[in-house]
Parts: C-alpha cells; structure tokens; sequence
C-alpha cells in the first residue's frame, strides 16, 4: 500500500508543480510567456507523463474527483479511497510550497496579490463567470474525465493507449475552462495553491472539491450502469 500512496503522492506533486507552476512562472509575460494554452498542455503532460511512470503502481489517480469516480464506477474499493485522497492533498500542498520557494525569489512576488493560480468564481474568475456557471463547469467536466478514464482504461479499450487519451482529455478541459475558473476538477490541486493565496482562494475552496466529488462520481456511474459489461464490473 505504501508504494501505491507513494506513487499518488508523486503523482499529484508533479501535476500541481508542472501545471501551475507553468501558470505561475511561465504564462505571464507578454513576448515568452506560453498563455493559457501552453499551460493547459502543460497540465496534460504531468498526467500523461506520471500516468506511464506510476500508473502501473497506483492506478494513477492524482485527483480525489477521480479517486471517487472510479470507486463509484465499481474500478476502486472503499477502504482505499481516503488513503488516496490523503497522499494526492499532500502532494498537492508539499508542490505548492515548492512553486511558492520558487516563486518568491522574484523580487515583489505576492502569492497573494498574483492568486497563485488558484481556482475562483465570481470576481476570481478570469473571466468574470458566476458561480453557478463555475459549477456547471467543474461538475460536467469533471464528469466526463472520469468517463474518459473509464473507457479508456476498460479491458476492450485498445492496451497501452490510456494515458495518452486521459492526458489529451485534461488539456482539452483546461482549452475549456482555464477562462471560466482557471480549472480544477481535482480538489487536491486546488487545495494546494489556495492554501499559499490564503485569502478568497481558501474561502471559495469548497466549490472546487464538492463540484469535481459530485461530477467524478457521475461519470463513473455513467460509464458503469451504461457502457461497462456486467463481468468486467469490480
């Protein structure tokens, strides 16, 4: 077991550091800056890299919202889930301080000030959307990762193509929806970057894990009571 929450824990560190680190320290400036679609691939590549370097250990979940999902979709028991959720938040966390180190040896840097790359609704949101639109978002999207997980990981689903089609799909949903909230659907990579901003980013926190739980768990269900066969079931 210890391996397997290792193997979430690294998981999640190096999706929170590739994917706001790139946020943080490479979006921002007008002429070298990579912009938002350069950061929704880079949130792509963490999953896809860390899914062929531990998925074969851990499931390569790196995402509560996925963690609840698959258990929802009968692929992953209960006794595991909080273990799971527990590693990926530390990860989380232990990445964000990392970017903070980073981070703060520009001169006038304020994790604060900047958000840090945090999730927000409201007048957090980058581009200006109500919470219940961030809701929709996080809960849909959320929803259809873990579907694509799902399917892409089901016995008659082509072998050794899975990361590639669960990497693809989450720089898809950043192409989506790095306007609407700057995309979490995974409360622990959320959690981390927030817990730095320590102001509205803490406040507003709870949307982004009840949202991704909630649409993690719908996909899974979807994809088992629809497409899964009944003998590949948990």
């Amino acid at each position: 077991m210890y391996k397997r929450l290792a193997a979430e824990f690294f998981g999640t560190f190096w999706l929170v550091l590739g994917g706001c680190g790139s946020a943080v320290l490479a979006a921002a400036y007008p002429h070298l800056g990579i912009g938002f679609i350069g950061v929704a691939f880079a949130f792509g590549l963490t999953v896809l890299t860390m899914w062929y370097a531990v998925g074969h250990i851990s499931g390569g979940h790196f995402n509560p919202g996925v963690t609840v999902g698959l258990f929802a979709g009968g692929r992953f028991g209960a006794r595991d889930v909080i273990p799971y959720i527990i590693a990926q938040v530390l990860g989380s966390i232990v990445a964000a301080a990392v970017l903070y180190a980073i981070a703060t040896g520009k001169p006038g840097f304020s994790a604060s000030a900047s958000g840090f790359a945090s999730n927000g609704y409201g007048a957090h949101s980058p581009g200006g959307y109500s919470m219940h639109a961030v809701m929709v978002s996080e809960f849909v999207l959320t929803a259809m990762f873990v579907f694509v997980i799902q399917g892409a990981t089901d016995r008659r689903a082509p072998a050794g193509f899975a990361g590639l089609a669960i990497g693809l799909t989450l720089t898809l949903i950043h192409l989506i929806s790095i306007p609407v909230d700057n995309t979490s659907v995974n409360p622990a990579r959320s959690t981390g970057v927030a817990l730095f901003q320590g102001g509205w980013a803490v406040h507003q926190l709870w949307l982004f894990w009840v949202m991704p739980l909630l649409g993690g768990a719908a996909g899974g269900l979807i994809y088992r009571l629809l497409l899964e066969e009944r003998s590949a079931r948990a």
